[in-house]
């Protein structure tokens, strides 16, 4: 590890105590990921994961309920489902299905297609993994790939689909899907660690209102707009504090944001990084 200038070493002990903190079982219970971790069959963690990631916004309550709604649609068993979906005999079990503006055709439409990428990648995994260049710095590309196959593998499939489906070359963060990487990547006492192809030094912050309300604040982000950009600069930055994982640091900045908690005077403020002196990208 490169060396860490004085006034970051500070701030990376900081933060690695937030992530101490909120990096526990007692995590799981009223987050999205409690979905996965209530199936052992990795096949079954990978699936609803990602639905449980592509639908987590909103009240986290509702999300879960949501979650549990369709979970039972697909029979308590979603990588079956999903493998076996039958369009004839299947899509009556997705009807009704709704969470905000993921509507029945979404729900349809986007099982469908994943039925038949994983009929071509083998598994979740493979449909990210596959577009990922070998020595690529970042995860970038598998989000790119994963979400442009969903939209190709069916020339009908409607183009609002596309909305739930976030590109970084369309300039969006891509919140939810650098979480799904998160959880299937990372290991530790939250996330999965189940997936081999992608490593956690390639991860990149999931970044929202409130984790980006907390990156500013510490002087790391400097862009108003949470985009593809700004979360690239967010991860050059954490990677200064830890080169190999520096998606753990999610744990800090959406912990201090969901308890509505304010940060350490003696980082914030006129205290906060000189974000000049932080590399731009890496």
């Amino acid at each position: 590890m490169p060396e860490v200038p004085a006034r970051l070493a500070e701030l990376k002990s900081y933060l690695d105590t937030l992530v101490q903190r909120f990096e526990k079982p007692g995590f799981i219970p009223d987050d999205p990921i409690s979905v996965p971790h209530a199936f052992d069959d990795p096949r079954d963690q990978e699936v609803i994961g990602l639905y449980a990631a592509l639908l987590a916004w909103g009240r986290r309550q509702t999300v879960l309920n949501k979650m549990e709604d369709l979970c039972e649609r697909m029979d308590y068993r979603p990588f079956a489902f999903v493998r076996d979906f039958d369009e004839r005999s299947d899509a009556r079990a997705l009807d009704g299905f709704v969470h905000r503006t993921f509507q029945p055709v979404d729900a349809l439409w986007f099982t469908k297609n994943l039925s038949a990428a994983l009929e071509r990648h083998e598994t979740v995994e493979g449909i990210f993994a596959d577009h990922l260049p070998a020595g690529s710095s970042h995860a970038g590309p598998a989000i790119q790939g994963f979400s442009t196959t969903i939209m190709e593998m069916d020339a009908r499939t409607p183009g609002r689909l596309q909305k739930h489906l976030a590109r970084p070359e369309a300039g969006s963060a891509c919140k939810r899907l650098n979480m799904y990487l998160r959880w299937m990547v990372r290991p530790g006492p939250v996330d999965f660690g189940i997936w081999s192809r992608i490593r956690p030094d390639q991860l990149l912050l999931p970044l929202d209102v409130h984790a980006g309300r907390q990156a500013r604040a510490l002087g790391f982000v400097e862009r108003k707009s949470n985009d593809w950009t700004a979360v690239r600069r967010l991860t050059a930055a954490c990677k200064l504090l830890s080169p190999d994982d520096p998606a753990r640091y999610d744990f800090a900045f959406f912990g201090v944001g969901a308890h509505d908690e304010p940060l350490a005077d003696e980082f914030t403020g006129g205290n906060r990084l000189d974000r000049s002196s932080l590399p731009t990208d890496r």
